[in-house]
């Protein structure tokens, strides 16, 4: 990738859903088995590295995510989702909930010369990464990482048959355009 900010291109209707295409945009993939050394330290692997533009890969921000993760997310990215969270209204008592639990530990890391980013103690602890074995798994523009162990119950957790799953989450889109001619 180039590195060029994300470029809007074109408003397209597929099964009913309204999706923005944009030109540029990051979309992560991969899981990928890693070691935090005792001193909190990951070398991010290269190949996770490689689907970053060049100018998006060395300062991140890490926060707690759900299901006892860390939601690791490019600088640029969290700068993003850190705007629509600060537009949430401060006099309702779910948003200051959900502003408090968003912020909480959110850390700016700085990646190093041997490609590493030093984790907070705290944010290991909470996510139960004391043994240092976790698995980086890239969710489109941010990295999930997860203790080994919590991992595994995720995934071990996956519904039989993700039809299900699919029509509840993207089937009957409630906030769905009706495709054009349909």
């Amino acid at each position: 990738m180039s590195g060029k900010k994300w470029e809007f291109v074109e408003e397209s209707y597929t099964f009913g859903l309204k999706i923005d295409c944009f030109r540029g945009m990051n979309q992560l993939l991969g899981e990928f088995p890693c070691k935090i050394d005792p001193k909190g330290r990951l070398r991010l692997p290269s190949s996770l590295l490689d689907q970053l533009p060049v100018d998006e890969r060395d300062n991140f921000v890490v926060n707690r995510g759900f299901e006892k993760c860390l939601n690791l997310y490019p600088k640029k990215v969290w700068d993003e989702k850190s705007a629509q969270v600060n537009q949430l209204n401060d006099f309702d008592t779910q948003a200051r909930l959900f502003k408090r639990a968003f912020y909480r530990g959110a850390t700016a890391l700085k990646k190093d010369s041997a490609d590493r980013l030093n984790f907070p103690n705290q944010l290991l602890e909470w996510a139960g990464m004391e043994d240092g074995e976790v698995i980086l798994a890239a969710v489109n523009d941010r990295i999930e990482v997860w203790a080994v162990k919590e991992y595994e119950a995720q995934m071990a957790a996956e519904p039989d048959s993700m039809a299900p799953l699919a029509q509840a989450v993207m089937g009957n889109n409630a906030g769905s355009v009706p495709s054009p001619g349909l």
